[in-house]
């Protein structure tokens, strides 16, 4: 039986092993929650960057945070994705 998109999804998701640095969760350090294979290749420099980022929404009641460039490339890498090309709006 085949599975469902969100069932493969869902499959997916469990192999990346999702994860902060430290092991704690986000809600509690402000830490960005990256798959493990993007952590591993980020420097600690990129890592402090995207958590500053992290903290800063956190603190404006957001739940969400963009991701910094540095963030973007190690997760589309460790989920073997392709960056979506932008479109420009018609008009405006």
């Amino acid at each position: 039986m085949a599975l469902k998109k969100s069932q493969k999804s869902l499959k997916d998701w469990t192999k990346q092993k999702w994860r902060t640095k430290s092991g704690k969760k986000s809600s509690e350090t402000g830490e960005r929650y990256l798959p493990e294979k993007a952590i591993k290749k980020l420097t600690a420099a990129q890592y402090a960057a995207g958590t500053n980022r992290k903290r800063k929404a956190m603190k404006q009641g957001k739940t969400k945070a963009k991701y910094t460039e540095a963030e973007a490339k190690a997760f589309l890498s460790a989920t073997n994705r392709k960056r979506k090309k932008k479109t420009k709006k018609k008009g405006g």
